[in-house]
């Protein structure tokens, strides 16, 4: 007897897959090879429910790709699980404004355009990565971050309270640098007396006390970070006016997945570095483009200051710029640039 076997359209045909991440919940739609919805269903953001979402797309074919939007947020852990499985991830930034206009906005709707994007092509960038050692700097130095902008308030905190305190308060540490306040205050031994003089000195000393818990934890934190940067991109440190915090900065706006940045152009856009055509209607200017990551736009930024004020090659070209009529602001656009343009093969490359 002879047993012929008869594979259906479903069996064959290459799904494409879109996802809507929230925080509890994830949604997503199927579409067939030919851009026909097979369906849009709603799964927990659990690693169960990512093995749930993933079975579901399988059923109706082959998954080749799956687009996720927020694959450095809500759709970290699923972006992870799915290409874990061999499926190709392209992250979505957000969903087509023309659909929302003309569909209105709904989580089913956004799945979906995330699927027409990807299988459009529309999106095509890999996700940054959160499962390498750049996610381990990245977590560290969102610790920093924190712990720098505190340390600022709280010692901006202690200068507004001398500043309306009693008269010998403000004139003792009116003129005191930031360590040397610090220290004062913190080791300061208030005696009962007038009450306001007393409190307020009170407060001057947990305020000084508080800046130097996260001077420790500032100086514990650079500790773990140094070594994973100069693992990371040794060559990148190397460069003249880069440090941890700066290569950190870079390296957390490339991703573990650095591959993803295809080309030189892709990693300025990225920057925020590239300019773009802005037409007026009469003539043709060009203007930076005012997306991509601030952070590493600012890195960008201190590594051109740095240079412009000890790098001998640097102070030539500015004053070359300067005599040809650039101001200082269009002197710093274009040295972003070339820095830019610098710094991109340290970061493509683990371990230059």
């Amino acid at each position: 007897m002879t047993v012929t076997i008869v594979e259906t359209a479903t069996q064959v045909c290459a799904i494409t897959g879109g996802v809507d991440t929230h925080a509890d919940v994830h949604v997503a739609a199927a579409l067939d090879a030919i851009g026909g919805l097979a369906g849009v269903q709603e799964f927990p953001a659990t690693p169960a429910g990512y093995a749930r979402l993933l079975g579901w797309l399988g059923g109706f074919g082959t998954v080749s790709l799956v687009g996720i939007e927020g694959t450095g947020s809500y759709g970290a852990g699923l972006a992870r699980h799915i290409a874990a499985a061999g499926v190709r991830v392209v992250e979505v930034d957000r969903a087509d404004r023309q659909d929302r206009r003309r569909r209105g906005k709904s989580d089913p709707l956004d799945a979906v355009s995330a699927a027409r994007a990807a299988q459009s092509g529309r999106a095509a960038g890999a996700p940054r990565g959160r499962d390498g050692l750049v996610e381990a700097i990245r977590a560290l130095m969102v610790a920093k971050r924190t712990a720098r902008s505190e340390r600022i308030q709280t010692i901006n905190q202690a200068r507004a309270l001398i500043l309306t305190g009693p008269d010998d308060v403000r004139t003792r540490f009116t003129r005191h640098g930031p360590a040397e306040l610090v220290a004062e205050l913190a080791g300061l031994r208030p005696r009962p007396g007038s009450m306001v003089r007393y409190h307020t000195l009170l407060s001057l000393r947990e305020l000084g006390r508080r800046a130097q818990f996260l001077d420790a934890q500032l100086e514990r934190l650079d500790e773990l970070i140094t070594p994973l940067v100069t693992a990371r991109a040794p060559g990148l440190l190397a460069l003249y006016g880069v440090g941890a915090d700066t290569a950190a900065a870079l390296l957390i706006a490339a991703g573990d997945h650095p591959g993803r940045l295809r080309s030189e152009a892709a990693r300025a856009h990225l920057c925020a570095t590239a300019p773009i055509p802005a037409s007026s209607g009469k003539v043709t200017r060009h203007r930076l483009n005012p997306g991509g990551d601030r952070q590493a736009n600012h890195a960008l930024y201190r590594i051109v200051i740095t240079r412009m004020s000890s790098h001998p090659p640097s102070r030539a070209y500015v004053d070359r710029r300067t005599k040809e009529g650039l101001s200082k602001k269009e002197i710093i656009r274009c040295l972003k640039r070339y820095v830019a343009r610098e710094v991109y093969p340290y970061l493509r490359t683990p371990g230059s």
